[in-house]
Formats: structure tokens, C-alpha cells, sequence
């Protein structure tokens, strides 16, 4: 049964867009927050952006202005648009709500490789 099923990564040149996303069961979809998170090789995994049920997003940081998080109610999927890749965003993503509920198993994320 579908839980957080990431998808979407692969590797592009620095500068380059891709468009992760995730499909999540209902039950959690509907009723949370949901986030992006990655983990770089050698790093904690840290807050990328995460999306209201009421469409209402946030980003790191290190992200604003580049990323964009949505959400797709009607398929309880939620979408990473990442452009202007550096890289720097290097890293397994994975989906998740927000803030990470601990009984709740992680995916196996998506690798996104930015070359230079």
C-alpha cells in the first residue's frame, strides 16, 4: 500500500530544472502538512520546503526563490519544481509531513545529482 513513494529525480547540469514528486496515502495527504527533505552524502538529512493543506508554502533558505512545492489534492501527490539547479542540491529527497511524524516509515527517496 502506497505510503510516500518519491519519484522524479535523475541528473542535469547546473542551471537545469526537474519536478519531483510524491505520492502519498490519503489518510496522511489530507489531513498534513507535507515537506521535502534531502540528505546530502555525508549530511544530516535537513528541511527543504513543505505546503499547507491550505496550499500555504515555505522554503529553506537555501532554496527561496528557486524551488517550488504543490499540491495536488485530487491525487494526493506533492511536487517539487526545482530550478536553477547548483550543485549544491546534490542529494536524496524524500517527502514526508511536516514536521516529520515518527511512526511514519520514510521512503526511499529520489536521488537528484547536479553536476557542474
Amino acid at each position: 500500500q502506497v505510503q510516500l513513494v518519491e519519484s522524479g529525480g535523475g541528473l542535469v547540469q547546473a542551471g537545469g530544472s526537474l519536478t519531483l514528486s510524491c505520492a502519498a496515502s490519503s489518510n496522511i495527504f489530507s489531513v498534513n502538512t507535507m515537506g521535502w527533505y534531502r540528505q546530502a552524502p555525508g549530511k544530516q538529512r535537513e528541511f527543504v520546503a513543505a505546503i499547507t493543506t491550505g496550499s500555504r508554502p515555505t522554503y529553506a533558505d537555501a532554496v527561496k526563490g528557486r524551488f517550488t512545492i504543490a499540491r495536488d489534492n485530487a491525487k494526493t501527490t506533492v511536487y517539487l519544481l526545482m530550478n536553477s539547479l547548483e550543485p549544491d542540491d546534490t542529494a536524496v529527497y524524500y517527502c514526508h509531513t511536516h514536521p516529520p511524524y515518527a511512526r511514519l516509515t520514510w521512503g526511499q527517496g529520489t536521488q537528484v545529482t547536479v553536476s557542474s
